[in-house]
């Protein structure tokens, strides 16, 4: 999920295979021009200086839609399905279906820089 949210935001660390890096990094920029230009002209007019990789788009872009992300990736996890392994402190791993109890996302490793993780 996290890899997920870096490789959106254009903040992905490990980059590997340069030219397949090079493709998805233009989808992304292509994807993320027709978002723009889906704006409305005041949004548009607030992104005017982020048009050559649109990050800031793309990071609110991300912001607003991670809860959609993360609940398409467990949208078929079983009810009893864990997302931490039990440690000897905490023996209940996390709640039914990979959820917190208010259905919000079970982590915030998105936002933890890669290198930290």
């Amino acid at each position: 999920f996290a890899d997920i949210g870096d490789i959106v935001r254009g903040k992905d660390l490990y980059r590997g295979n340069n030219r397949e890096n090079d493709k998805l990094e233009n989808k992304l920029k292509e994807y993320f021009q027709k978002i723009h230009g889906g704006l409305t002209s005041g949004a548009q007019t607030y992104y005017k200086d982020d048009t050559a990789n649109y990050y800031k788009l793309r990071n609110d872009w991300w912001d607003a839609n991670r809860q959609e992300i993360w609940n398409s990736i467990i949208c078929d996890v079983p009810e009893d399905a864990k997302y931490f392994r039990e440690s000897s402190y905490h023996k209940g791993g996390t709640y039914e279906k990979c959820r917190c109890a208010i259905g919000n996302v079970l982590t915030n490793f998105d936002y933890v820089p890669q290198y930290l993780r």
